[in-house]
């Protein structure tokens, strides 16, 4: 999880011990309309893998600060977002296929480790970026973040152009070569995180939930060229202290994961383009997980027992994010006064009103301390008067794309809409209107 990458991040160099301050004259808003509010926002946000994106191969890079390390899992949110930059006519048609081609032209070149590809690389080279000094290979999650954008892409342009085709055929080669089954480790029931040619297994961290890496699970089924047993599911990632819950908080139940429901991003990443509406297996109803999640959430930040300065209905959403000191995963039980914009406004499809007040509050009142090129600030914290200065892709794609689910259900019809992804959840014995 991304409570993991903290260390890493903190080692490499990519963050820093402490974060700055800005200082900003407060300006008045002109007063929008709900509608055209959502579409600045969207294209703002958007703007980071457009306008920010690595010049030689159009991904994303990590955060504001590192222009030439691309993120394999943020550029899979970026791909989404192109996809609602050309419904919201941000961009053409054209103009997102010729991006997107670029992409998939530098994924087949890029470093894999069987087909998996690193967390993070050179924008230029497409070498690998060691995340951590044993993490050097293929990682399984950040890659599942990466397909599940790339097969929305190819259920979207199913035009009879060359150049359609052409998109469509090499994201399906780069689907059939990715080994899910490799990162089994040998057969075992449960996928593992990381595999490095220079240092194997030794990374040795088996995936088991609940987390945001269910995507990587369905995929790992899904897939027509080397699946992964449903095994790996039920006796895998089903199979911790930490994955089933069900007790209330707030009055609301939990069916999975920590309590009060860890980050925020547990609801998110998987659910871009895998449809919790209706989607239910043996263990979760993910409607109901996703938005008591979200309500918890919101609620603690509302009770605020640590009478942090600025929580309240208006102000809430505690998740992964850079912090006043480094990056942390806040949650009810790491709250640290740092509020993330990502968390709200990613969870506008479960919790729209509450979101709307939150994006309201961002905007109006927070306004230029928080509001910059590409949309808000990663994180800010009014106790400590701090206002981060960066942005980070990972937290920027989610709300472009989430916002676009809440409003017209684009990436989840993409996704659900795969014959592979289908046949995956059935194998899984997931029922949901999307599936036929």
């Amino acid at each position: 999880m991304r409570l993991i990458w903290i260390g890493c991040l903190l080692l490499a160099g990519l963050l820093p011990v402490q974060a700055q301050k800005k200082q900003h004259k407060d300006t008045r808003r002109e007063q929008l309309s709900d509608s055209a509010l959502l579409t600045l926002v969207q294209q703002r946000t958007f703007n980071y893998f457009w306008k920010f994106a690595h010049p030689v191969s159009g991904l994303a890079p990590e955060r504001t600060v590192t222009p030439d390390t691309v993120t394999i899992g943020g550029s899979g949110f970026g791909v989404m977002s192109i996809l609602v930059g050309i419904e919201r006519g941000f961009i053409t048609r054209e103009q997102g296929l010729d991006r997107l081609l670029k992409i998939v032209n530098f994924l087949f070149t890029a470093n894999h480790y069987h087909g998996i590809w690193p967390h993070w690389m050179n924008g230029a080279t497409g070498q690998t970026i060691p995340f951590s000094r044993k993490d050097d290979g293929g990682d399984v999650v950040e890659s599942a973040f990466m397909f599940q954008g790339l097969l929305c892409v190819r259920q979207y342009f199913t035009g009879s152009s060359e150049k359609e085709t052409v998109l469509r055929n090499k994201i399906t080669w780069l689907w059939n070569e990715a080994e899910w089954s490799w990162y089994t480790r040998d057969g075992q029931p449960v996928l593992y995180w990381h595999w490095s040619p220079n240092n194997g297994w030794s990374m040795n961290h088996p995936i088991h939930g609940y987390n945001e890496c269910l995507i990587a699970y369905i995929l790992a089924v899904a897939s027509p060229t080397y699946p992964a047993s449903p095994k790996i599911y039920h006796e895998g990632w089903a199979m911790s202290n930490y994955f089933k819950n069900g007790k209330k908080y707030y009055g609301m139940k939990l069916p999975l994961g920590f309590d009060y429901g860890g980050p925020l991003f547990f609801a998110h990443y998987s659910f871009l383009g895998l449809d919790p509406r209706g989607l239910k297996d043996r263990y979760a109803d993910y409607w109901e997980q996703n938005r008591n999640h979200t309500l918890i959430n919101r609620q603690y930040c509302i009770e605020n027992p640590k009478k942090y300065k600025g929580y309240s209905a208006d102000c809430w959403g505690l998740t992964a994010s850079d912090s006043y000191q480094f990056y942390d995963a806040h949650s009810p039980t790491n709250d640290l006064g740092v509020i993330t914009p990502t968390a709200a406004l990613s969870s506008f499809p479960y919790t729209p009103e509450y979101s709307m007040q939150a994006l309201k509050y961002f905007y109006y009142k927070v306004g230029d301390h928080l509001w910059g090129e590409y949309g808000f600030y990663d994180a800010f914290s009014e106790s400590r008067n701090w206002f981060d200065y960066q942005y980070l892709a990972i937290d920027q794609g989610p709300i472009v794309v989430m916002i676009e689910n809440y409003r017209s259900g684009l990436l989840w019809k993409l996704f659900m809409s795969c014959p592979e992804i289908q046949a995956g959840l059935k194998k899984l014995e997931f029922t949901s209107p999307a599936i036929q």
